[in-house]
């Protein structure tokens, strides 16, 4: 099955056929930085940071641009109410942005430009376009003239003509011949930011920056231009008529792709209402798999429902899949310690389960090649969970062991981390690799705490000594349960479980694991 993507420009799902064979060029609308994201900002990018990984799960060479909007009326607001320069505003939140998003996992795009390196860039593209008649000046601003373009409104699906504007009268409105025109260049007012351009001291429009950047680093008719679904109109609406105006109608992007929306306790997230969520404060609560996990499952373009519930529920679906890769090593543990004497012989079973993997991986492609939907692909993940539990209670239940028993253990745990992987879950070491600029994350906390009660850290991670005192511990807990002193075994238990770490016993004795 070909991989087929919904077009928000046709309105159905379209095979994808990249411009270049083998090679996926992808644009994704970045940030506006003037404060910390919220988790409906961070569904976005992780949806395309899943639709990257499954591409390159699928083979393909993939090349992701994302923007930085460092110039803005909102940062200008916001320096104004810090007290702070709009370049040092800019500067905070573009740092805040890389730390939250690195926390949660997401791959770093190749190139993340930003709008104040290709203002002259910008500069060229809007002179082009009053060159040919799609713009025009007016008192030192600059605005495209939409009734130059005639397919304005293609992607929106908007006929203007049909529709009422209501509009504030100001002075930008007198400037424009058209209430529906937009900004390509805005003159500069005391204090903002400002660059010299033929029709004065300015800065560029917002419209303007993604598509010129856009064009810059990936050509004309790149394949992927995506964001939510908020900028289907106006923003992407105004790029694709200003980039393909200045371009004499050449196509500026093949596929159009738009994240859903995100509701906080089925309400919309507003200011209005005083529900905004901030990603990093989830993430001091939940840990990046959790919330991976809750938003993959939804398929990309509904609406999402962001709750505590619904954050309870994927922490046990991620518990679900992390019992199964804990239960298949320590399967494979008591195996090497047994030894293949102590067991029947019988390979039957495992061919079964091998074909019954084979099945699911086709399954789980079929399904990501339908449009991205993780929510099914996910389906098919839990599914292997349920059968290789299965399995593995029929190997230590009965006591067989024939060769092919560890052979196939070692595959179905190979299995489940490769798909996991392709979207993007269990990437726990991208998030560490962040904590110089983003501080402790909820992964390892309890590293840090187990390390300084035990003391015995190196270099804030954990020695096999820790290990040590655990299983002493343990061992002291079991002694007591057998003097039937359960007070004191519960408050080993307690005590661990506090320290992240989990016990669970088992008919010859125990195991423990650190919890995520």
């Amino acid at each position: 099955m070909a991989l087929k993507i919904y077009n928000t420009m046709s309105r159905r799902k379209e095979e994808f056929v990249p411009r270049d064979e083998g090679k996926v060029s992808m644009y994704v609308c970045g940030p506006t930085v003037y404060d910390y994201i919220h988790i409906g900002n961070a569904r976005t990018f992780l949806n395309f940071d899943m639709m990257r990984r499954y591409l390159e799960f699928s083979g393909f060479s993939v090349t992701v641009v994302q923007n930085i909007t460092d110039v803005d009326d909102k940062i200008i607001n916001r320096a104004i109410e810090e007290g702070i320069t709009a370049v040092a505003v800019a500067e905070k939140y573009r740092i805040a942005f890389e730390e939250d998003v690195a926390v949660l996992g997401l791959k770093p795009p190749h190139i993340s430009p930003r709008a104040t390196e290709h203002v002259s860039e910008m500069i060229e593209v809007i002179r082009t376009l009053i060159e040919k008649g799609h713009a025009y000046v007016s008192s030192g601003d600059v605005y495209f003239a939409v009734s130059s373009f005639p397919e304005y409104g293609k992607l929106s699906g908007r006929n203007l003509e049909e529709q009422q504007v209501t509009v504030q009268f100001n002075s930008e409105i007198e400037r424009k011949r058209d209430p529906w025109d937009f900004a390509l260049w805005k003159a500069a007012k005391p204090g903002e930011p400002a660059w010299q351009s033929p029709w004065g001291p300015g800065r560029p429009g917002w419209h303007i920056e993604c598509s010129t950047m856009s064009l810059r680093y990936l050509g004309q008719g790149f394949d992927i231009h995506g964001g939510g679904i908020d900028l289907v109109f106006p923003h992407h609406e105004n790029e694709m008529a200003q980039a393909e105006a200045s371009a004499d109608g050449q196509q500026f992007v093949r596929y159009w792709i738009h994240s859903g929306m995100l509701n906080i306790d089925e309400e919309k997230m507003s200011k209005s209402l005083g529900n905004i969520k901030l990603l990093r404060e989830v993430l001091d609560v939940y840990d990046a798999d959790t919330v991976r996990m809750l938003m993959l499952g939804t398929h990309y373009r509904g609406p999402l429902n962001f709750s505590g519930q619904s954050l309870a529920e994927a922490r046990a679906s991620i518990e679900r899949i992390t019992n199964c890769v804990f239960n298949i090593d320590d399967l494979m543990e008591r195996l090497d310690e047994a030894g293949e004497d102590a067991f029947e012989l019988s390979i039957a079973r495992e061919m079964e389960l091998e074909r019954f993997l084979d099945n699911t991986d086709k399954e789980f492609r079929q399904h990501m090649d339908d449009d991205f939907n993780s929510a099914a692909a996910l389906g098919v993940i839990f599914a292997a969970v349920r059968e290789i539990n299965t399995y593995i209670d029929e190997v230590a239940e009965s006591g067989f062991n024939s060769p092919g028993v560890k052979p196939i253990l070692q595959e179905a745990r190979w299995f489940l981390e490769t798909l996991c992987k392709a979207l993007g879950l269990f990437q726990a070491g991208i998030a560490w690799q962040a904590e110089s600029a983003a501080g402790e994350g909820p992964e390892k906390k309890w590293l840090i705490k187990l390390a300084r009660e035990t003391g015995v850290a190196k270099g804030g991670l954990m020695d096999k000594t820790s290990d040590q005192l655990i299983d002493l511990l343990l061992e002291g807990r079991l002694a007591a349960r057998q003097m039937n002193d359960f007070d004191l075994a519960d408050s080993i238990r307690d005590g661990l479980v506090d320290l992240g770490v989990r016990v669970e016993d088992v008919r010859d004795g125990y195991r423990w694991r650190f919890e995520r």
